[in-house]
């Protein structure tokens, strides 16, 4: 099932013309013409990215990405606006984590792109925390077949207590690495 993008903006040619402009792109595009539509499809839908403006009646993009920080802390989130103040600015990456700042009009294909890498580290984290959780688990029941046979279970552990294991393969490319994730994630699941 493809991602979801969700663009916030009080123009509605805006968001359109975005949408029309990433129609090809791999996930879906949704659109909100208020932060409090954007907040009624977030407690609907899962979204994996929100990109808001700014200047919009009633809640502003900055005071939205801080709600979604809080409510949604796996949705990333970006900031795409014709009004820059240094204000809203500052704001919007502190109070909202956000991943990235636009200004209006931006580039369609630098917009692509950082979807795309932003989709990538969102999917590497949550992998990663599939990972962590499978780890403690293992680790769990490695010590405690150790407390029971100490004879069965034998691990080189470094300095700071952590099992030691080979890692003559190591992969640079984001996609393998991915690949090779999703392979370990299922195994251990």
């Amino acid at each position: 099932m493809a991602e979801t993008v969700l663009f916030v903006d009080d123009e509605p040619l805006v968001t359109e013309g975005l949408k029309r402009a990433l129609h090809k792109e791999p996930y879906d595009i949704i659109c909100a013409n208020s932060a409090r539509e954007a907040l009624d499809i977030l407690e609907r839908r899962q979204v994996a990215v929100v990109i808001s403006d700014e200047q919009m009646p009633g809640m502003g993009g900055a005071d939205l990405l801080s709600t979604v920080k809080l409510k949604y802390p796996d949705t990333i989130r970006m900031m795409l606006t014709g009004h820059a103040s240094l204000e809203s600015t500052i704001r919007a990456i502190n109070d909202g984590g956000i991943y990235r700042f636009f200004t209006k009009p931006c580039d369609e294909a630098d917009l692509s792109v950082t979807i795309r890498q932003a989709l990538q580290q969102r999917e590497l984290v949550m992998k990663a925390q599939l990972l962590l959780s499978a780890s403690k688990r293992q680790t769990l029941t490695l010590e405690k077949l150790q407390q029971e046979h100490p004879e069965i279970v034998k691990l080189e552990r470094d300095a700071s207590g952590a099992i030691v294991l080979d890692e003559s393969a190591e992969s640079t490319d984001i996609d393998k690495l991915l690949e090779e994730i999703t392979k370990q994630t299922k195994r251990i699941m």
